[in-house]
Protein backbone atom coordinates (compact mmCIF):
# COMPACT_ATOMS: atom_id res chain seq x y z
CA UNK A 1 0.00 0.00 0.00
CA UNK A 2 2.70 2.25 -0.02
CA UNK A 3 4.65 4.23 2.63
CA UNK A 4 2.04 6.32 3.28
CA UNK A 5 -0.52 3.70 4.04
CA UNK A 6 -0.25 4.58 7.84
CA UNK A 7 -0.11 8.64 7.31
CA UNK A 8 -3.81 9.52 8.81
CA UNK A 9 -3.28 6.86 11.77
CA UNK A 10 0.11 8.25 12.46
CA UNK A 11 -1.27 11.59 12.42
CA UNK A 12 -4.55 10.91 14.67
CA UNK A 13 -1.69 8.77 17.12
CA UNK A 14 0.68 12.22 17.76
CA UNK A 15 -2.86 14.12 18.07
CA UNK A 16 -3.84 11.49 20.66
CA UNK A 17 -0.40 11.79 22.45
CA UNK A 18 -0.39 15.19 22.40
CA UNK A 19 -3.91 15.51 24.09
CA UNK A 20 -2.56 13.02 26.76
CA UNK A 21 0.65 14.83 27.69
CA UNK A 22 -1.32 17.95 28.27
CA UNK A 23 -4.72 19.27 30.24
CA UNK A 24 -4.75 21.97 27.96
CA UNK A 25 -3.13 21.36 24.31
CA UNK A 26 -2.95 24.65 22.25
CA UNK A 27 -2.82 25.23 18.54
CA UNK A 28 0.94 25.70 18.40
CA UNK A 29 1.70 22.13 20.41
CA UNK A 30 -0.69 20.72 17.46
CA UNK A 31 0.73 22.39 15.10
CA UNK A 32 4.33 21.05 16.48
CA UNK A 33 3.15 17.62 16.04
CA UNK A 34 2.17 17.63 12.28
CA UNK A 35 5.48 19.99 11.12
CA UNK A 36 7.14 16.83 9.05
CA UNK A 37 3.90 15.61 7.35
CA UNK A 38 3.59 18.52 4.94
CA UNK A 39 1.09 20.60 4.74
CA UNK A 40 -1.67 18.32 4.22
CA UNK A 41 -2.39 17.95 8.10
CA UNK A 42 -2.37 21.75 8.50
CA UNK A 43 -5.83 21.81 6.41
CA UNK A 44 -7.56 18.12 7.18
CA UNK A 45 -6.71 18.22 11.07
CA UNK A 46 -8.68 21.37 12.08
CA UNK A 47 -11.34 20.54 9.56
CA UNK A 48 -11.82 16.75 11.19
CA UNK A 49 -11.76 18.61 14.28
CA UNK A 50 -14.83 20.49 13.30
CA UNK A 51 -16.67 17.93 12.04
CA UNK A 52 -16.22 15.77 15.31
CA UNK A 53 -17.81 17.11 18.96
CA UNK A 54 -15.50 19.85 19.38
CA UNK A 55 -16.99 21.76 16.44
CA UNK A 56 -20.34 22.00 18.84
CA UNK A 57 -18.92 24.38 20.77
CA UNK A 58 -20.11 28.04 19.48
CA UNK A 59 -17.07 29.97 18.12
CA UNK A 60 -14.72 26.35 17.35
CA UNK A 61 -16.28 26.49 13.84
CA UNK A 62 -15.38 30.18 12.70
CA UNK A 63 -11.63 29.88 14.83
CA UNK A 64 -11.03 26.18 13.00
CA UNK A 65 -11.96 28.42 9.82
CA UNK A 66 -9.17 31.26 10.29
CA UNK A 67 -6.45 28.97 11.33
CA UNK A 68 -7.16 27.01 7.86
CA UNK A 69 -7.09 29.72 6.00
CA UNK A 70 -4.04 31.12 7.84
CA UNK A 71 -2.95 27.90 6.35
CA UNK A 72 -4.20 28.14 2.97
CA UNK A 73 -2.82 31.33 2.33
CA UNK A 74 0.90 30.32 3.21
CA UNK A 75 0.03 26.84 0.74
CA UNK A 76 -0.93 29.93 -2.07
CA UNK A 77 2.18 31.58 -1.79
CA UNK A 78 4.30 28.58 -1.79
CA UNK A 79 5.99 29.03 1.46
CA UNK A 80 8.34 26.02 3.09
CA UNK A 81 7.27 26.04 6.63
CA UNK A 82 3.72 27.10 8.15
CA UNK A 83 3.65 30.36 11.05
CA UNK A 84 0.89 31.14 13.27
CA UNK A 85 0.40 34.38 15.25
CA UNK A 86 1.17 34.04 18.83
CA UNK A 87 -2.22 34.88 19.70
CA UNK A 88 -3.65 31.74 17.65
CA UNK A 89 -0.92 29.67 18.60
CA UNK A 90 -1.65 30.49 22.45
CA UNK A 91 -5.14 29.13 21.64
CA UNK A 92 -5.84 26.03 23.52
CA UNK A 93 -8.43 22.77 23.94
CA UNK A 94 -8.70 20.42 26.45
CA UNK A 95 -6.34 17.37 26.29
CA UNK A 96 -8.75 15.23 26.83
CA UNK A 97 -10.83 16.18 24.60
CA UNK A 98 -8.45 16.32 21.88
CA UNK A 99 -7.14 12.94 22.51
CA UNK A 100 -11.29 11.86 22.68
CA UNK A 101 -11.87 13.14 19.13
CA UNK A 102 -8.86 11.92 17.76
CA UNK A 103 -9.77 8.58 19.22
CA UNK A 104 -13.32 8.75 17.49
CA UNK A 105 -11.33 9.28 13.89
CA UNK A 106 -9.24 5.87 14.44
CA UNK A 107 -11.46 4.38 12.52
CA UNK A 108 -12.20 6.77 9.16
CA UNK A 109 -8.40 7.28 9.77
CA UNK A 110 -7.77 3.51 8.68
CA UNK A 111 -10.03 2.99 6.48
CA UNK A 112 -9.00 6.60 4.90
CA UNK A 113 -5.47 4.97 4.83
CA UNK A 114 -6.58 1.70 3.05
CA UNK A 115 -8.51 3.20 0.37
CA UNK A 116 -6.69 6.49 -0.70
CA UNK A 117 -3.27 6.27 -1.82
CA UNK A 118 -1.28 7.27 -4.58
CA UNK A 119 -3.87 7.81 -7.29
CA UNK A 120 -3.64 10.16 -9.52
CA UNK A 121 -0.89 12.19 -9.09
CA UNK A 122 -0.99 14.61 -11.54
CA UNK A 123 -3.30 16.33 -9.34
CA UNK A 124 -0.87 16.12 -6.53
CA UNK A 125 1.62 19.07 -7.96
CA UNK A 126 2.41 22.05 -5.95
CA UNK A 127 0.52 23.73 -9.17
CA UNK A 128 -3.03 21.97 -8.26
CA UNK A 129 -2.13 22.25 -4.45
CA UNK A 130 -1.74 26.15 -5.20
CA UNK A 131 -5.12 26.16 -6.38
CA UNK A 132 -6.67 23.64 -4.10
CA UNK A 133 -5.32 26.63 -1.63
CA UNK A 134 -7.26 29.45 -2.87
CA UNK A 135 -10.75 27.08 -3.07
CA UNK A 136 -9.96 25.88 0.54
CA UNK A 137 -9.85 30.35 1.31
CA UNK A 138 -13.24 30.56 0.20
CA UNK A 139 -14.65 27.92 1.78
CA UNK A 140 -13.58 29.16 4.84
CA UNK A 141 -15.20 32.59 4.08
CA UNK A 142 -18.76 30.03 4.11
CA UNK A 143 -18.16 29.43 7.91
CA UNK A 144 -18.87 32.40 9.91
CA UNK A 145 -22.53 32.06 8.50
CA UNK A 146 -22.83 29.06 8.22
CA UNK A 147 -22.52 28.29 11.75
CA UNK A 148 -25.43 30.26 12.62
CA UNK A 149 -27.03 26.86 11.19
CA UNK A 150 -26.24 23.67 13.24
CA UNK A 151 -24.22 21.55 11.50
CA UNK A 152 -23.96 23.47 7.99
CA UNK A 153 -20.40 24.23 8.44
CA UNK A 154 -19.82 20.77 8.54
CA UNK A 155 -20.12 20.91 4.30
CA UNK A 156 -17.00 23.46 3.30
CA UNK A 157 -14.89 21.39 6.58
CA UNK A 158 -15.56 18.13 4.48
CA UNK A 159 -14.30 19.54 1.08
CA UNK A 160 -11.59 21.28 3.14
CA UNK A 161 -10.70 18.02 4.97
CA UNK A 162 -10.72 16.24 1.65
CA UNK A 163 -8.44 18.35 -0.08
CA UNK A 164 -6.06 18.17 3.18
CA UNK A 165 -6.09 14.63 2.64
CA UNK A 166 -5.34 14.50 -0.87
CA UNK A 167 -1.84 16.44 0.16
CA UNK A 168 -1.15 13.93 2.81
CA UNK A 169 -1.79 10.90 0.78
CA UNK A 170 -0.39 11.83 -2.77
CA UNK A 171 -3.89 10.80 -4.11
CA UNK A 172 -5.36 12.96 -6.89
CA UNK A 173 -8.57 11.50 -6.62
CA UNK A 174 -8.74 12.90 -3.34
CA UNK A 175 -7.95 15.83 -4.43
CA UNK A 176 -10.63 15.96 -7.30
CA UNK A 177 -13.07 14.92 -4.62
CA UNK A 178 -12.13 18.15 -2.95
CA UNK A 179 -13.08 20.17 -6.18
CA UNK A 180 -16.89 18.46 -6.08
CA UNK A 181 -17.33 18.94 -2.63
CA UNK A 182 -16.48 22.45 -2.90
CA UNK A 183 -19.16 22.81 -5.32
CA UNK A 184 -21.63 21.00 -2.90
CA UNK A 185 -20.58 22.77 -0.15
CA UNK A 186 -20.97 26.04 -1.74
CA UNK A 187 -24.74 24.77 -2.73
CA UNK A 188 -25.83 23.42 0.03
CA UNK A 189 -24.38 26.31 2.37
CA UNK A 190 -26.24 29.08 0.15
CA UNK A 191 -29.35 26.58 0.37
CA UNK A 192 -29.37 26.51 4.29
CA UNK A 193 -28.39 29.83 4.85
CA UNK A 194 -31.48 30.74 2.91
CA UNK A 195 -33.75 28.29 4.56
CA UNK A 196 -32.82 29.64 7.63
CA UNK A 197 -33.28 33.04 6.45
CA UNK A 198 -37.10 32.21 5.55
Amino acid sequence: MGAQSHAVEDILDRLEQEGRDDDRATVGDVTGALGDRGFGPFLFVPALIEISPIGGVPGVPTLLALIIALFAVQIVMGRDEMWLPGFLERRSVSGDKLAKSADKLRGVGRWLDRWFHGRLEALTTDKVARIAGIAVLLLCLTVPPLELVPFASTAPMAAIAAFGLAMTLRDGLLMALGFVLSLVAVGVGFGMIGGGGG
